[in-house]
């Protein structure tokens, strides 16, 4: 198992910064405001990126130490007030619910530095980050240019902030924040990709939650769909429920196994207010059982890289060939 190094992580953010400015431009935005848009996102990414490349996150949250971190923890804050002032939409109650997001967390964290991970402040935290993204408290953080953009540069600033409050402050060990490949990952990914195929499709028919139906596949837009759902779902999503959650309740209740599966059931039942229905159990179950295979991947790997691949593959597949009942 090989780590990707950072000229791969250049190529790979190169890529999506020019493909989004070539979008942007070709559906009519210009100017001051879409160059701020595009330079914040793209450095929220590029965080987001270069930090998994090489060991790189790991590495320079060692040299900083915990003290230092806070530091880092406020770059996410400025650059959100670069994106306000740049697009002409400064107001003072944006900046308040901005400060109290990228730094909340690390008010939290900060007086447990150096104790066990699995602390209730760890907990906290994560709710405190993922649960505003979830119920998308903060998309009216982003006014321009649309609301679609406003849940992309939210899911992008919860990644950093993440990684500000659990790398640098914290300095959670073991979170796996690092792209990988070699053979080991590539079949551990195959693996638990064909096996939870093999059981949640069948499953989700008899359920009556999805429908084999390839008039709903847009292959046109498969590549950007694909790129989209690994950085923006499942890359966040396995940061959050593996590299931070089941780790550190595998600490706190000293089981491995134990914090794998409550972990899972964690996962499942955040889905359980999915496609605008309460409660959606099909959509929790489903769910949950394919939290089992993503956490068994990072398990298996303790690397998040390999578990948002499989995460990634099933919502990718899930998107093209079948429809949601």
């Amino acid at each position: 198992m090989r780590q990707s190094c950072v000229w791969v992580a250049l190529g790979l953010w190169t890529a999506v910064v020019t493909g989004a400015t070539i979008y942007g431009a070709w559906q009519g935005y210009a100017g001051r405001a879409f160059v701020t848009l595009i330079a914040v996102l793209a450095f929220f990414l590029a965080i987001q990126i270069l930090l998994a490349a090489g060991n790189l996150g790991e590495r320079w949250a060692r040299q900083v130490g915990s003290h230092r971190g806070v530091f880092v923890a406020v770059v996410p804050f400025l650059a959100y007030l670069i994106y306000l002032l740049g697009t002409n939409s400064f107001a003072w109650w944006r900046v308040a619910i901005a400060a109290a997001y990228t730094l909340g967390p690390v008010l939290l964290v900060i007086s447990v530095v150096g104790a066990k991970p699995g602390a209730l402040q760890d907990y906290l935290a994560m709710l405190a980050i993922f649960l505003p993204l979830k119920l998308r408290w903060l998309n009216g953080l982003w006014p321009y240019p649309s609301a679609r953009i406003g849940y992309v540069a939210t899911v992008l600033l919860a990644i950093n902030v993440a990684l500000a409050t659990f790398l640098f402050v914290r300095q959670l060990d073991g979170i796996g924040y690092k792209i990988v490949w070699g053979r080991d990952p590539a079949v551990s990914v195959g693996f638990h990709f064909t096996l939870l195929a093999a059981s949640i499709i069948p499953l989700g028919t008899s359920l009556h939650f999805i429908k084999f139906d390839t008039a709903v596949a847009h292959w046109k837009s498969l590549p950007a769909d694909a790129i989209g759902i690994f950085l923006l779902t499942a890359w966040p999503e396995e940061l959050l429920f593996r590299g931070l959650l089941q780790n550190s309740l595998s600490r706190t209740l000293s089981s491995g196994t134990a914090g794998w599966i409550a972990a899972s059931v964690i996962f499942g039942l955040t889905h359980i207010t999915n496609n605008g229905v309460f409660p959606n159990w099909r959509y929790a179950l489903l769910a949950m059982i394919a939290g089992i295979f993503y956490g068994r991947t990072w398990r298996k790997t303790y690397c998040i890289f390999p578990a948002a691949i499989v995460h990634g593959l099933v919502d990718t597949t899930w998107r093209l060939l079948f429809r949601t009942l």
